[in-house]
């Protein structure tokens, strides 16, 4: 079978994640060993507000919605990312992510996030610069 044939592996997709596109190989590596592919039908509830959250969540393929007290805030595509405030407080799920269509996830559990952050910190810092670009947007919808 030719290379141009082969399915993406989990490197090539986390390769693809915004978030990692600047880590080097050995960082690739940690971070496939961490994380776990995972696909969602479409109708899933892959995290449910007001419930515990234990992983962060990438989009490789397929679209979800984000609702918020029952109302669709935000849609979500490859490429996106979500779950990181629930490992970060250890608060419960701000929203529920609904998948829309079938879905391919890649998925960094709570037991693996701290470590990866200690051997990648420039992941931290991505993590803030999504995280401050959300809050002004959250501070945009609500003050106008």
């Amino acid at each position: 079978m030719a290379k141009s044939d082969t399915a993406p592996s989990k490197m090539d997709h986390l390769r693809s994640i915004w978030l990692f596109s600047e880590c080097s190989k050995r960082e690739l590596a940690l971070l496939e060993r961490a994380c776990d592919e995972a696909p969602a039908a479409a109708g899933t509830v892959i995290c449910e507000e007001g419930h515990g959250g234990r992983e962060l969540y990438f989009i490789v393929k397929g679209e979800a919605k984000v609702e918020k007290g029952g109302n669709e805030v935000a849609r979500l595509g490859a490429g996106n990312h979500f779950g990181e405030l629930s490992l970060l407080d250890q608060q419960p799920r701000s929203a529920s992510v609904i998948a829309l269509t079938p879905m391919e996830l890649i998925v960094l559990p709570a037991r693996e996030f701290a470590s990866v952050l200690e051997e990648i910190p420039s992941l931290a810092v991505r993590l803030l610069e999504v995280m401050s670009l959300r809050l002004r947007q959250a501070d945009e919808r609500a003050y106008g």
